[in-house]
């Protein structure tokens, strides 16, 4: 999450097609029923995650079950209760670490992680049930370890131009196939297009916005099955990254949004809609409506079609975006003008939390804080939530 203002605004959701009605959430502080085993516990209309000297907040994931949040910031992962005392971090990242997701059956909590000028992209586990003081170093602790993508690390490094020369860290270039920056959002749920079933971890690209090219236009997902994964898990030293990770993703898929900075900022599978919700930050072009967020139709089977834009032509996987919100009548693109781009979390009853980042000083030390606030569908444009309590 490149580049984000160090301004405090609220961050809210979008992109669920379903009637409002339908979609009326309980009061909040009432619990809603668990999966077997009885319910979670109540949630508080807001729960603050404390103030860090670090970068923003990059993403938060609430474990219902176990009544604990996890805030990514950037340099450091924070675990909280539900009344935002601190149980714990994990620190001493020298990379990036984005949006992040709860694996709700085993409690683990999973991150982008990116060392650009390594050319190494990781998705990194943190054991949450390990997570139990202040200052967990994540190299020596034993609470985190981490799996190489080497599919983004392929995309990133790619010489498109052909000069053998790779280009680095920059937008201004004609390298990194498909616009690709890295990686940011991540989130577990069904397959596409499937109502249930094994849930797989999705996670997106981060794009860079280059307004002078056309290949960039589409938000790309991958899709992996972390059922093996326990193979490729290793300890991450940062001076010297391993490469231990699937040689293969089981999907890639693409969405045509049109132009965004930075590509996919949080991305999050709401189980009570069936939508995929795409935060991004706004693009440049000229020529597409530059929406904020999008929604894809997680009961759409992916089609065959064109990557548009490609030096080469190129078909994929591509994702259809939900008919609801702003339509953008030159291209027919739809989404919506909201920015989840601190982080959320689709609560799978009709609720979501959303995050709000603010920069404040304490004795002389620029921090940076991290909130969440439940909010529910409202349905209308260009704003479709509302906050509860």
């Amino acid at each position: 999450m490149r580049g984000k203002l160090r301004t405090f605004r609220s961050v809210l959701l979008a992109g669920i097609s379903v009637p409002a009605l339908l979609l009326a959430a309980p009061s909040p502080g009432i619990a809603a029923a668990d999966a077997p085993g009885g319910r979670h516990p109540e949630l508080p209309s807001s729960v603050y995650g404390g103030a860090w000297p670090t970068s923003h907040v990059q993403g938060v994931t609430v474990d219902r079950r176990r009544g604990f949040v996890y805030w990514s910031f950037t340099q450091k992962l924070v675990k909280t209760d539900l009344a935002g005392k601190v149980v714990g971090t994990v620190e001493g990242l020298t990379g990036h670490l984005g949006d992040i997701d709860v694996d709700d059956r085993s409690g683990r909590v999973y991150g982008s992680l990116e060392y650009k000028a390594a050319k190494s992209f990781y998705i990194a586990v943190f054991d949450g049930r390990e997570i139990d003081r202040v200052g967990m170093n994540a190299e020596r602790d034993g609470v985190m370890t981490a799996v190489h993508l080497h599919e983004v690390a392929a995309d990133f490094s790619a010489d498109m131009d052909g000069d053998g020369v790779f280009d680095g860290d920059t937008a201004d270039t004609p390298d990194h196939r498909y616009g690709c920056s890295g990686i940011d959002g991540v989130s577990f749920g069904p397959g596409f297009g499937e109502r249930g079933g094994r849930q797989t971890l999705k996670v997106a690209y981060g794009i860079y916005s280059h307004t002078g090219r056309t290949d960039n236009d589409h938000q790309v997902i991958l899709e992996y099955d972390i059922g093996s994964w326990g193979r490729y898990a290793r300890p991450l030293s940062q001076d010297a990254p391993h490469h231990s990770g699937p040689e293969h993703h089981d999907g890639k898929f693409f969405v045509h949004t049109g132009n965004t900075t930075y590509g996919v900022q949080n991305l999050q599978y709401d189980p009570y809609t069936r939508n995929w919700i795409m935060a991004v930050y706004k693009g440049k072009k000229e020529g597409f409506p530059n929406y904020s967020f999008f929604t894809v139709d997680g009961s759409a089977e992916p089609v065959r079609g064109e990557i548009k834009g490609q030096p080469v032509p190129e078909t994929g996987s591509l994702l259809t975006l939900r008919e609801a919100g702003l339509r953008d009548d030159a291209t027919g693109i739809r989404g919506w003008e909201f920015h989840g781009s601190y982080g959320f979390d689709a609560l799978g009853d009709g609720r979501y939390y959303v995050a709000e980042g603010r920069a404040v000083e304490e004795d002389g030390v620029l921090k940076q804080e991290g909130e969440i606030r439940l909010h529910r569908w409202t349905g209308k444009t260009p704003g479709p939530f509302e906050p509860l309590g």
